[in-house]
């Protein structure tokens, strides 16, 4: 036998054993970078259920133009942090209802709170919930009766749709990348009939945020397994009284026929003053999804910024102040002035009596949820109500890497205006607390409050370890 065959032998032997591990390895779930999961739970009224979004609806849907969905997106890093996505084809959500599915699923899968992120797509062809938007009108008995009962069986389709997804995760790869949709404007600073026009020129007044980000999820053999979009414009393209995601819903349909092994959610970003255009027509919201649509597959096209890293998650409240409290005159004319959208100034009084009945003097402070993601080097803001795009701008501005800021989120209690807003006025600043039975305007203060505790959020995600 030659001195060095044995030795050779035993190389190869070590060799051939080591890369067997390492194969063995990367194959299995734990040694994957990351792991995902979705589902998806259909969340469809019945005709004969009433509408929100909009006060001047005197009657419940009557049916469907397009499903309604809530869709479950799960993740969990290397280290086994998780956390689950849920959007909904809704107009708004309020916390007693994230918070309920929150909790079972805390107590199910041994999560923080601040792991589960709430975000509804603000499509006003949507179900009234109950305790949301309950300045907007006064529920005749069985219209009530039928909200609460949706409402209760939507926290378990929300429950189911996030378990399933948790119960589904599977390795993947994840990368993120962004495009533009143009199909927006800001509604304060323009109106609707003249936006096309305008657009069309380059003289769009106001700020606006054009951006699409979008996240791709892929299986290890690259098949596209989910895809997240946003879009920071309101989901007001229509206003009949049939059931429709809006250009959300189609946008998302459009993509899943365009993929057809993905899963496709949408998260809205900080459009409270932007609205789409044109509007009013099923073609208008189809040529609005094909917008939104191409956007995202151009991003897909570009290269992408793979996530790589940990998965990190912060939640938590502040605490913001109303203005003023109504007087009991006050109270009074809204239920008796005959008035433009009566139905409506005498809901808000009902709202506000109530709560000033349970709450006392508290009513004027109100607890505003804030959370933070970090996927990898991306990281997710997500506000709670509608929130106007001039937060949005300011944060990319000064977290210019990474950064993707929702709105509608956890709680959709109120709009949101910037300090600018605020003090402008008109809709987004003063009167859309009627709608969404809230006592008055915030109090001047509330955007540094957000904005400081955002990057307070932000921090403690990046420096997790």
């Amino acid at each position: 036998m030659h001195a060095l065959s044995f030795p050779r032998r035993a190389l190869w032997r070590v060799v051939f054993f080591v890369t067997l591990a390492i194969r063995l390895g990367a194959a299995s779930p734990a040694a994957a970078t990351w792991r995902a999961g979705t589902a998806r739970e259909n969340i469809t009224p019945p005709a004969g259920v009433w509408m929100t979004g909009y006060a001047a609806r005197d009657k419940p849907a009557e049916g469907t133009s397009q499903e309604l969905w809530v869709k479950a997106l799960a993740f969990a890093d290397p280290a086994g942090n998780r956390g689950v996505l849920l959007t909904l084809d809704l107009c708004g959500i309020s916390r007693e209802v994230s918070d309920h599915a929150a909790a079972e699923l805390m107590q199910r899968f041994q999560l923080p709170r601040s792991a589960i992120m709430t975000n509804v797509s603000h499509t006003h062809c949507s179900p009234m919930l109950n305790a949301n938007l309950s300045g907007i009108r006064i529920l005749p008995p069985d219209g009530l009766a039928k909200a609460v009962a949706y409402t209760r069986e939507l926290e378990l389709k929300m429950i189911r749709a996030a378990a399933a997804a948790l119960e589904a995760l599977a390795p993947v790869t994840i990368s993120w990348g962004e495009d533009e949709a143009m199909f927006g404007f800001n509604r304060r600073e323009n109106t609707e009939k003249e936006a096309p026009a305008l657009r069309a020129a380059g003289k769009l007044r106001g700020p606006f945020d054009p951006r699409v980000p979008v996240l791709a999820v892929r299986a290890p053999t690259g098949e596209l397994r989910a895809l997240l979009i946003s879009y920071a414009c309101h989901n007001t393209t229509l206003s009949f009284y049939l059931w429709h995601g809006d250009y959300a819903g189609s946008a998302q349909a459009e993509l899943e026929r365009r993929h057809p092994t993905a899963t496709v959610l949408f998260a809205i970003g900080c459009g409270a003053d932007i609205n789409p255009a044109p509007r009013r027509e099923l073609t208008h919201v189809e040529q609005h999804g094909r917008d939104l649509a191409d956007a995202a597959d151009r991003a897909l096209r570009k290269k992408m910024t793979p996530v790589v890293g940990k998965f990190a998650t912060a939640f938590e409240d502040i605490t913001l102040t109303f203005a003023r409290q109504p007087t009991e005159a006050q109270l009074q004319e809204a239920r008796e002035k005959n008035q433009p959208n009566k139905e409506m100034h005498q809901a808000w009084a009902a709202a506000i009596t109530e709560q000033m009945r349970t709450r006392g003097g508290d009513i004027l402070n109100y607890a505003y949820p804030i959370q933070a993601w970090r996927l990898g080097n991306l990281s997710w803001i997500a506000l709670g109500g509608e929130v106007v795009v001039d937060y949005a701008l300011r944060l990319r501005r000064e977290v210019p890497d990474g950064l993707w800021v929702f709105g509608y989120s956890t709680d959709v209690m109120a709009y949101i205006p910037s300090e600018r807003v605020l003090k402008e006025g008109r809709y987004e600043g003063e009167t859309s607390m009627i709608p969404h039975g809230r006592p008055g305007p915030w109090s001047p203060g509330l955007e540094e409050k957000i904005v400081d505790k955002t990057h307070e959020l932000l921090v403690r995600t990046r420096g997790a370890k």
